[in-house]
C-alpha cells in the first residue's frame, strides 16, 4: 500500500513537472519569436511565422501589437490563417503618436563599461540577433552615445564605450506626432531611432522601416484625401462605412458646384448672344483645375515632406503664381487660336472672332494665376485652421478655380465683345 501510493505520488511529480516544464519552454519559444516579429517587417514576418503550427501562430499574433499582428496575418497563405484578418466591421487603424510603433530596448550599458563588459551584455540581451545599437546611459538613464557591434567586437577588450561610441545621437522625442518624426527622419535612413522624453532619458527604440510605413501610407492616402476619401479607408473597407465617409465630401461638392452654377447663369444673356463661348467652358474649366492640382500636390508633398517650412511662404505663392501665368499664357495662345478659328467659321460670331480670341486668352491667364496661388493658400489655409491640408483640398480648390475662370470669362465676354 505504501509502495502504490509512493509511486502515484512519484508519477504525478514526474508528469506535472515535465508537462510544466515543456509549457513554460514553449511559452519562452512564443515569447522569444514574438520579440523577434515585432522587430521584423509584415511580410518577413510572416514568412518566420510560416514555418510553424497553427496553435503556434495562434498564440504568437495574440502577444503582437493589433496592428502589426492583422498586417502580418494578411501576409499569410489563407490556410494558415487563424481568423480572416479583415473578417469584422473594423477599418483599417493608423497609429497617431510614436508610442505605438516603440519598441523595448533590447541593450543598454552604463558610461565606463568596458567593451568585454559590454559585449557580454549583448549576449544576455533576449534576442542578440536582433539588437542593431547598444546604448550607453547615464546614472539616470539619459542617452548618451550608442555604439554601433561592429565597433564594439573590433574593439580592445580593456577599452570602454565612451571610446567608441557616438556621442550625443540623433532620437525622436515621445512627444512627437507620426508625421513629425517622420519628417525628422526622412533624410537619415538610420535602421533604429532611440526614443526619449524630455529630459533625454531612453524610453525605447523605433525601428526605421515602421516609420517610413507610415510616411508611404500618409503619401499614398494624400490623392484620396483630396476627393474626400479618408486615408482609413482601404479595399476591404465595408461598403456601408466607406459610403458614410464619402457621401458627406459628395453633398458639399454638390454645394460648390451650385456656386459656380450661380455664376455661369448670370450670364445667361451673354451665352446667349455668343453661343461660342459655351464650347469653351469646359476648356477653361479643365486647364485652370490641372493647374491648380499640379500647386495643390506639390504644396501636400512639401508639407508631408517638411519643405515648406523651411522657406517664407510668400516665396511659395509666387513660385507657383508664377508657374501658373506662363502655363496659363501659353495654354492660353493655343486655345485662343482655337477659339479664332472656331468662331470666324460660325456666322454669327465671325466678326467678333479677335477679340472672342483674347478673351479667352485672357480669361486662361487669369484663371490658370488664380489657380496655382489658390493650390497654394487652400492647404494651408486648411492647416491654420487645425485642419488636415490633405482632406478634400479638391473639392475647395475645384470651386475656386471654376468660379473664378467661368466668371472671368463671361465678364470678359460681355465687357469686351457686347
Amino acid at each position: 500500500m505504501y509502495f502504490r501510493t509512493g509511486a502515484i505520488r512519484y508519477l504525478t511529480y514526474y508528469v506535472t513537472f515535465n508537462w510544466g516544464g515543456r509549457q513554460m519552454k514553449e511559452e519562452n519559444e512564443v515569447q522569444k519569436l514574438v520579440r523577434t516579429l515585432r522587430a521584423r517587417a509584415p511580410d518577413d514576418a510572416a514568412e518566420l511565422l510560416g514555418r510553424e503550427s497553427p496553435e503556434f501562430i495562434r498564440d504568437a499574433l495574440k502577444l503582437l501589437p493589433d496592428g502589426h499582428a492583422r498586417k502580418v496575418a494578411e501576409h499569410l497563405p489563407p490556410h494558415m490563417r487563424p481568423v480572416e484578418p479583415h473578417s469584422d466591421s473594423k477599418d483599417f487603424v493608423i497609429p497617431d503618436s510614436l508610442v505605438e510603433l516603440m519598441d523595448p530596448i533590447p541593450a543598454s550599458v552604463p558610461v565606463g563599461t568596458t567593451v568585454a563588459a559590454a559585449v557580454e551584455a549583448v549576449r544576455r540581451a533576449q534576442v542578440p540577433t536582433e539588437l542593431t545599437y547598444l546604448y550607453v546611459t547615464d546614472v539616470g538613464v539619459k542617452l548618451v552615445g550608442l555604439v554601433v557591434l561592429r565597433d564594439l567586437m573590433l574593439s580592445e577588450p580593456d577599452a570602454t564605450v565612451d571610446q567608441i561610441m557616438l556621442p550625443k545621437p540623433f532620437a525622436l522625442n515621445v512627444g512627437l506626432s507620426l508625421s513629425d518624426a517622420c519628417k525628422a527622419a526622412v533624410r537619415r535612413h538610420y535602421p533604429v531611432y532611440p526614443v526619449v522624453d524630455a529630459e533625454n532619458r531612453l524610453l525605447g527604440q523605433v525601428r526605421g522601416w515602421r516609420l517610413f510605413e507610415q510616411q508611404i501610407i500618409e503619401i499614398s492616402a494624400q490623392p484620396g484625401q483630396m476627393v474626400g476619401v479618408q486615408k482609413e479607408e482601404r479595399a476591404f473597407t465595408p461598403l456601408f462605412s466607406a459610403f458614410l465617409k464619402r457621401h458627406p465630401w459628395l453633398q458639399l461638392n454638390l454645394l460648390t458646384a451650385f456656386m459656380a452654377a450661380f455664376v455661369v447663369s448670370s450670364f445667361t444673356g451673354t451665352i446667349e448672344k455668343i453661343v461660342a463661348l459655351a464650347a469653351f467652358l469646359p476648356v477653361l474649366a479643365g486647364q485652370s483645375g490641372n493647374t491648380g492640382c499640379q500647386a495643390l500636390a506639390m504644396t501636400l508633398r512639401g508639407l508631408a515632406l517638411g519643405d515648406v517650412d523651411k522657406r517664407p511662404k510668400l516665396h511659395l505663392v509666387m513660385r507657383e503664381g508664377a508657374l501658373g501665368i506662363a502655363n496659363g499664357v501659353l495654354v492660353g495662345l493655343v486655345a485662343a487660336a482655337a477659339m479664332w478659328f472656331y468662331a470666324s467659321r460660325q456666322p454669327e460670331s465671325a466678326p467678333q472672332a479677335p477679340m472672342l480670341a483674347l478673351v479667352i486668352l485672357l480669361a486662361m491667364s487669369g484663371s490658370c494665376l488664380m489657380s496655382g496661388i489658390s493650390g497654394v493658400l487652400i492647404p494651408l489655409g486648411l492647416r491654420r485652421v487645425g485642419a488636415d491640408p490633405a482632406v478634400a483640398s479638391a473639392i475647395f480648390l475645384t470651386t475656386v478655380t471654376d468660379i473664378v475662370g467661368m466668371g472671368l470669362m463671361l465678364g470678359l465676354a460681355t465687357m469686351l465683345v457686347l
